[in-house]
């Protein structure tokens, strides 16, 4: 939780900044300090919930991990059951936690974008939290065993209550909201960059790297991992567009005022299309 607080303080700061100069290229995204601030807020307190459901929940007990059994798991899935690697595990949390920060850290690398580096903070934190937000209500409401707890390594992890938290694969939706928020934000703001298809390239292979080490690890199935991945890869794409200023194509609605026709002055709204 300290850490999707910090993610709200950053959001709200973003927020509060002063709008960028007027001489820089205009921003692809609207945000709104009452409306985006609200949704960051309630994005942190689903989250919350969810995690505090979770935690209600208690371990199996010795006489309920004796009784589990691989026949059990849904043949997509059965293959991982058993698997156990700290040293997957680790290389999973080498590559989740620090691409929470580079992510948005190497946007700020384009002047365009760091011009406007306080929105696109607030709307990374928007993503973030809607990945969160429903990663803590699955597994505060969907219980099901990790993987390893179908062998016998793991000690004293068997009986804990994160134990039961296998869908859906939190490290996969938060590393995958965060590259795919990355690729979808460069796209926006260099739309003829010949650097867009290594750009998404890259927010696709880093999530699928760190879920290949969760499955070597034992946390999730696959079946948890592609659901994480779909989560976070969605969520990564769609709060920017949601954000999108109209393009400039197609038919649009702009104020009309003060338009003087003919010696008569109207108000209200025209029906352009814009080629």
């Amino acid at each position: 939780m300290k850490q999707l607080s910090a993610l709200f303080i950053a959001g709200s700061l973003a927020l509060a900044s002063p709008p960028a100069a007027a001489q820089q290229a205009p921003s692809p995204y609207h945000t709104r300090f009452a409306v985006d601030g609200s949704i960051i807020a309630g994005e942190l307190a689903v989250s919350g919930f969810g995690l505090y459901r979770s935690m209600q929940r208690s371990g199996l007990t010795a006489t309920e991990l004796a009784a589990l059994r691989k026949e059990d798991v849904p043949k997509f899935d059965r293959f991982s059951a058993g698997y156990y690697s700290e040293s997957a595990q680790t290389a999973s949390d080498l590559l989740c936690y620090p691409s929470l920060v580079v992510a948005p850290g190497l946007l700020a690398l384009s002047p365009a974008i760091r011009g406007h580096y306080g929105q696109t903070l607030a709307l990374y934190v928007q993503t973030v939290l809607a990945a969160d937000a429903l990663f803590t209500t699955s597994i505060g409401n969907i219980p099901r065993y990790r993987p390893f707890l179908y062998g016998s390594e793991g000690a004293d992890l068997r009986t804990s209550h994160i134990q039961t938290n296998s869908f859906f694969a939190g490290h996969t939706a938060h590393t995958a909201a965060a590259t795919f928020f990355a690729a979808k934000v460069f796209h926006d703001y260099n739309p003829d960059s010949p650097a867009r298809p290594y750009v998404w390239g890259a927010a696709a292979a880093v999530p699928a790297a760190v879920a290949y080490f969760r499955i070597q690890a034992g946390k999730h199935f696959l079946s948890d991992n592609l659901v994480g991945y779909a989560v976070g890869a969605t969520a990564g794409i769609v709060v920017p567009q949601l954000h999108k200023v109209a393009a400039r194509r197609g038919i649009s609605f702009a104020p009309l005022q003060g338009v003087n026709v003919n010696g008569y002055s109207y108000s209200g709204l025209l029906l352009s299309k814009q080629l």
